[in-house]
């Protein structure tokens, strides 16, 4: 792995401060619709998906996912729509009425403050703000290029009563704005009946199984070869992927491929990760609590991140992050990826894992160093 220097303008470029998110509300082509005429929509991180060629990106690079969010006042919807990957949903505050299935109407969940939900491909999905006016759903699309969205036939029709069209190429067309109907791009239609009747079906105790709620949870305080150590007793609860845990018993929540994995980490007051790096690219977003993440080994770089922050971590940086508040803080992970992350920790965090007589065996997993066979003279 080459070593990666992260300057002190290279790090403030890549912290997303809450304060930074800019919304946008003519993102989609349901954006007049009555009832959806009041969402923001956001993008943080990657090319996303929207279809206005004003949405903000606050880092437009590309991770191999797309970070963005929607946030609505109570009783406003979000209309029917499918994606050819994967969509996640990550409620970090209200409550949302998650429905779906070609007229909405197959079934319902509703997501809580912490919960998250992973959408099947393929599937129409909308949800509905059920909680107080300030809720908001983070969401992480699967790769760079998500292929855009097919819309709900009811969604376009709506949408063409109020002058919005959608180009092939997911443009949108804007009539009442000034803009004319392409004459070199067809206009999207709605799918057809026949092509409705072959999508997957999900009943409700197939979609359950998509969501992770707190109690959903499994927490693991050996999850990574600092946890033996001071300062690195952080906690690993996979929800996505099997992700970068060393923790051989510990499983995800949701198995199937993303392009990304998610977990969430909490750690006590000045408890965290040592410092590591991996060879993918890595999305810290804080839940609660004050973090501070620095980055490189020799000319180091630091930045505290509060809630709802978020940090683009560089591929093949090294990095350790602490919790730097009075109480025990969450955050969110999101790596790259849809295979283990395999850490690489810092020389002196394995000599002093050793010495605590924890080691990582062949397989990536911790185990007792004295049981690992190791090359001659090492």
């Amino acid at each position: 792995m080459s070593q990666v220097e992260v300057t002190r303008q290279e790090l403030e470029r890549r912290t997303i401060r809450r304060s930074d998110f800019v919304s946008c509300n003519q993102a989609f082509i349901d954006c007049r619709t009555p009832g959806s005429d009041r969402k923001e929509n956001y993008s943080m991180i990657g090319p996303g998906v929207t279809q206005s060629p004003n949405q903000v990106v606050n880092l437009r690079e590309a991770h191999g996912y797309n970070i963005g969010a929607a946030a609505m006042p109570h009783g406003i919807v979000n209309n029917l729509h499918l994606h050819f990957t994967a969509e996640v949903f990550i409620c970090f505050r209200g409550e949302f009425l998650l429905r779906w299935g070609a007229d909405g109407q197959e079934g319902e969940l509703v997501l809580r403050e912490g919960d998250i939900a992973s959408i099947p491909t393929w599937i129409f999905r909308g949800f509905t703000n059920i909680g107080p006016d300030d809720g908001w759903l983070f969401t992480a699309l699967g790769h760079d290029d998500t292929g855009g969205i097919i819309w709900g036939p009811s969604v376009l029709r709506e949408a063409e009563g109020h002058g919005l069209f959608l180009t092939e190429d997911n443009r949108l067309v804007d009539t009442v704005a000034g803009d004319e109907k392409p004459e070199d791009v067809e206009l999207k239609r709605p799918m057809s009946p026949e092509d409705i009747a072959g999508l997957s079906s999900f009943p409700v105790e197939k979609m359950r199984k998509r969501v992770a709620t707190a109690d959903d949870l499994e927490w693991s305080a050996r999850a990574l070869l600092g946890s033996a150590l001071p300062g690195g007793a952080a906690e690993l609860a996979q929800v996505i992927g099997f992700g970068m845990t060393e923790d051989r018993l510990q499983e995800p929540r949701i198995y199937n491929p993303h392009g990304h994995n998610i977990s969430w980490l909490r750690a006590a007051p000045g408890e965290g990760m040592l410092t590591h790096r991996h060879a993918g690219t890595q999305v810290l977003m804080v839940k609660d609590g004050e973090w501070e993440v620095t980055l490189n080994r020799e000319e180091e770089v630091s930045v505290r991140l509060g809630p709802w922050d978020m940090l683009s971590v560089p591929a093949g940086a090294w990095r350790k992050i602490r919790n730097v508040s009075d109480e025990t803080a969450s955050m969110l992970v999101i790596n790259s990826g849809d295979g283990r992350v395999r850490l690489d920790w810092d020389d002196e965090v394995v000599k002093a894992a050793a010495d605590a007589g924890v080691g990582v065996d062949h397989n990536g997993y911790l185990a007792p160093f004295h049981l690992i066979p190791r090359p001659v003279g090492k």
